[in-house]
């Protein structure tokens, strides 16, 4: 077996999402056929860690080569083109924004669930509470440990496996955040330098609502994989929800789909189903604008109590469990269709 053979192999490997194989797509980083060792060493371009699709390629490889008498050992980079340098967050590999155009959609509810799902998975994940004037993650997650720092660098405590960091760690209990835009953008500026994040797999932001001056610093400032718009389904919050994608469309960032909160409430007496906000206007919303609708999340008193107790739903077993760790895996799995897609234009 040679290089060759491994290469005409893979190429039989289909991209679930991308419409081609993997060797079309440029999506084989390299191969090393180590025949002493009876070992060959594929390097893949796959950027979103534990999403079930890229899960499902690395399957779909080993499957490809299992009729060969050689050890397939894999490994999944997606190359930069900056030095490490010129990196804002060099050991973050996707950095997920969950925005809402408006207030009491559910957005910091929607980021706690992904970040905290994200992590069930096995993922190494962060979650940034960037909503400067309304910060409640912390609560949410009952993170009661504070972080450390040194005087130069900032170490996150963790809960559930997150990393996290808010700026209600950083003002005393109860007191209001009353900054112009420029304070704005320094102290989240300096909380992305100055924390140490680590090695992670995705660094989620949850946003304020709106498109003020801390979405558009972070959008000048990180990364961005991608961005979750969180919406319910009624037509004040999806005319907000349009403007959030429109901020994102104007900063050319991707988004990643539309989750929908409040998604209708089954009654645990009666068992009838009511759509108190109306019914499917996040589908029809990522339809409209031709996106990924990552699913509906139903209006359950279990959201409410976990978000006051600090016990994520998404963590728990049942129908509203369910539908957050599908928003999870679609998240996961969109934002390795961005990494991929980029990797294979680039080459």
């Amino acid at each position: 077996m040679n290089e060759a053979d491994v290469r005409e192999q893979l190429a039989t490997v289909q991209d679930p999402d991308l419409g081609d194989d993997i060797v079309s797509l440029s999506l084989v980083n390299d191969i090393d056929v180590d025949a002493e060792a009876a070992v060959v060493r594929v390097s893949l371009a796959l950027g979103a860690p534990f999403s079930p699709h890229e899960s499902e390629i690395a399957g779909d490889v080993r499957d490809a080569l299992a009729d060969s008498p050689f050890e397939v050992e894999l490994s999944a980079s997606i190359p930069d083109d900056l030095s490490a340098d010129e990196q804002v967050l060099p050991g973050v590999q996707n950095v997920i924004a969950v925005a809402s155009g408006k207030g009491g959609v559910g957005k910091s509810t929607m980021a706690v669930n992904i970040a905290a799902g994200l992590s069930e998975l096995g993922a190494r994940v962060g979650l940034f509470d960037a909503d400067v004037y309304g910060p409640n993650v912390p609560r949410m997650v009952s993170a009661e440990e504070r972080p450390q720092t040194d005087g130069e660098t900032i170490v996150p405590p963790e809960k559930f496996g997150v990393k996290l960091m808010s700026m209600d760690f950083l003002t005393g209990e109860d007191d209001p955040v009353i900054w112009r835009g420029p304070m704005v953008h320094k102290i989240i500026t300096q909380l992305v330098e100055d924390v140490e994040w680590g090695e992670l797999d995705y660094l989620v932001m949850d946003l304020p609502p709106g498109t003020g001056d801390t979405q558009l610093t972070i959008l000048q400032t990180l990364p961005l994989t991608g961005a979750v718009i969180v919406t319910t389904p009624q037509e004040v919050a999806l005319d907000d929800a349009v403007k959030g994608l429109r901020m994102f469309g104007k900063h050319d960032t991707n988004v990643l789909g539309v989750a929908e909160n409040m998604a209708g409430f089954r009654c645990p007496d009666c068992g009838g189903f009511h759509e108190i906000f109306g019914s499917g206007g996040g589908k029809a919303l990522a339809t409209e604008h031709d996106l990924p609708f990552l699913g509906g999340v139903p209006l359950d008193p279990a959201v409410r109590t976990g978000g006051d107790d600090g016990d994520p739903v998404v963590l728990d077993d049942g129908e509203t469990a369910d539908a957050f760790k599908l928003i999870v895996e679609n998240v996961a799995n969109n934002a390795g269709v961005v990494r991929r897609r980029e990797a294979s234009e680039k080459r």
